[in-house]
């Protein structure tokens, strides 16, 4: 039978500790897996450390005879429980006073003992080295995380011999193994990761394959080629680089080096597609919050696009009205910026403005009435989605450039769109579009619409379809490239694939390329200062964005 002992979490924990720096984790943009992808309901990475440290690591309680031993600790505590004796004496009179009275002093309780001190005191030294260990700093300070390590296997060590004479001892209960951790649920990774970091094997699963990815370039491929030097020539060439690469700096060198190729070669081939927006005096005039950059050529973030239909009303049958579930670009306080349609000579075009609009409520709800329903932009005649449905079906959905989200100095700026920046976007011409049949967007599904969704190339635009392909066309070319680099660094030259476990040219061409396509996927996401997926999103820029960095690998 197994002998289970109590744990430190069954205990105590130094819970506001915890809770702050999980907080902190929050606005930490460089190294943490969240700047890599945005994952919901991601664990905070502290808190994962820290419950598991303490799941692992016994309550002192547990080995009270092991801190009799300390001749230190137990003088430390014989001056402890002096104090607490004196305490708890001053309480049992107090007690004994007001029997006979009103008074319901509180119960002393028994008197302490020099076993309870010693149990207190250590867990005060196990609750700092949590405090510690949670600290986003020494997530990667080994002399921090080799004390939590100590810690997890003198406790693993005692229960070994708590259960020597289990029948399956020897399997079960190796003194020099530590027990593997295992995340069925994994999602984000954060548990996996945590566990990893703490010197335990980690083994992690999700029904999800975008959270197979993330695990697997976390917590699979880097310990792979931990101490693997890079193979990219200019690593290779630079003499100062050619000494130890510990754990995976060798890989993350290598992402780095082969994403930056991979974005410049994009630039080339798709870069006029992606232009940067030049602030004219005529747009500082209109807005003098733009003052600053007049004159400058700005880096496009994303193109903020609002899907459209034509108006309900006969009166403008011929206007192809937006379906905008919001003008609110930016809601931050103090940082506001919102769309604002001008109808004109029988249309309308788009204006980006900053600051409160005039009427907030409007300008939040853009066209959209509740559930189920927009209003005409020109004659504020309301319809329904099934109107919207019939429309896209009859191939008379269409989209107008709401805005543009260009990279300021520390901060966004919101423009109004142009007629070239629409043109440009247009006139993008796929030389490929995926066929498979789709069955229409996940909401209409039980709706029984399919919003003129027929497959799945649908779903894009045609500039982001020249994008997709473009760097589907590259990642082959990276990995052709890097196998081929990667034999001429020395590694070996075979067929296995990283999937059955190699660790030759392949393999490594196949990390490196899991590696970037998971950073490059924070690309895959709709516009998040909007606050909303819907009819109106973002065509992301691919090639104008500061490339891939290395990366929280462990």
């Amino acid at each position: 039978m197994t002998v289970n002992k109590k744990k430190l979490i069954e205990v105590a924990l130094p819970l506001d500790a915890i809770n702050k720096a999980s907080a902190r984790e929050k606005s930490i943009r460089h190294g943490h897996p969240s700047t890599l992808h945005l994952w919901w309901a991601r664990r905070p990475l502290a808190a994962a450390r820290a419950v598991i440290f303490a799941q692992m690591v016994d309550d002192p309680s547990e080995y009270v005879d092991v801190l009799r031993s300390d001749a230190r600790l137990k003088r430390r505590a014989g001056q402890v429980l002096k104090a607490r004796r004196k305490h708890w004496r001053e309480a049992v009179e107090r007690a004994e006073r007001a029997e006979g009275t009103t008074l319901d002093p509180p119960n002393p309780g028994p008197e302490p003992t020099l076993d309870e001190v010693l149990a207190d005191l250590e867990r005060e030294r196990l609750c700092a080295l949590i405090e510690e260990l949670v600290q986003w700093e020494n997530s990667t300070n080994e002399a921090v995380l080799d004390k939590a390590r100590a810690e997890i296997r003198q406790s693993w060590r005692r229960a070994c011999d708590y259960n020597a004479g289990h029948p399956r001892a020897q399997a079960l209960f190796d003194r020099n193994k530590l027990p593997a951790f295992h995340d069925p649920f994994a999602g984000g990774g954060a548990l996996p990761l945590e566990a990893q970091r703490l010197g335990l094997e980690a083994w992690a699963s999700d029904l999800n394959p975008v959270a197979v990815l993330i695990n697997k370039a976390m917590i699979e491929i880097p310990p792979r080629f931990a101490g693997q030097a890079p193979v990219n020539p200019a690593s290779r060439a630079n003499a100062a680089s050619s000494g130890s690469w510990k754990g995976a700096t060798g890989l993350a060198e290598d992402v780095r080096y082969y994403g930056q190729w991979m974005r410049d070669e994009a630039e080339k081939r798709i870069g006029h597609l992606y232009p940067k927006m030049k602030v004219t005096a005529e747009m500082v005039a209109e807005r003098p919050d733009l003052k600053r950059y007049a004159g400058r050529e700005l880096t496009v973030i994303a193109w903020l696009w609002a899907r459209t239909v034509n108006s309900p009303n006969p009166a403008f049958a011929g206007v192809e009205v937006p379906l905008a579930s919001t003008f609110m670009l930016s809601t931050k306080k103090g940082k506001e910026a919102y769309v604002e349609p001008v109808i004109e000579n029988g249309g309308y075009r788009f204006t980006v403005k900053v600051g409160q609009p005039k009427d907030p409520a409007a300008a939040k709800a853009g066209t959209k009435l509740g559930r189920g329903a927009f209003k005409c932009l020109m004659s504020g005649t309301p319809f329904k989605y099934e109107y919207i449905d019939a429309e896209a079906n009859a191939g008379r959905m269409g989209a107008r450039l709401m805005a543009i989200v260009a990279e300021g100095d520390r901060s966004r700026v919101y423009l109004a769109p142009t007629q070239e920046n629409e043109a440009i976007a247009r006139s993008a011409e796929p030389g490929w579009k995926p066929d498979a049949p789709s069955r229409g967007t996940w909401a209409s599904n039980a709706q029984g619409r399919r919003y003129g969704f027929r497959t799945f190339g649908d779903y894009f635009t045609p500039r982001q379809l020249v994008a997709l392909t473009t760097f589907s066309d590259l990642v082959g070319e990276a990995m052709a490239r890097i196998r081929e680099e990667a034999i001429a660094a020395g590694l070996l030259d075979d067929d296995k694939p990283l999937r059955d476990g190699g660790t030759g040219a392949r393999a490594y061409a196949e990390a490196v390329v899991v590696e970037m396509l998971r950073q490059g996927s924070g690309l895959a996401v709709f516009s998040e200062e909007a606050g909303h997926i819907g009819w109106d999103d973002g065509d992301l820029l691919w090639v104008n964005r500061p490339g891939f960095p290395g990366g929280h690998i462990v």
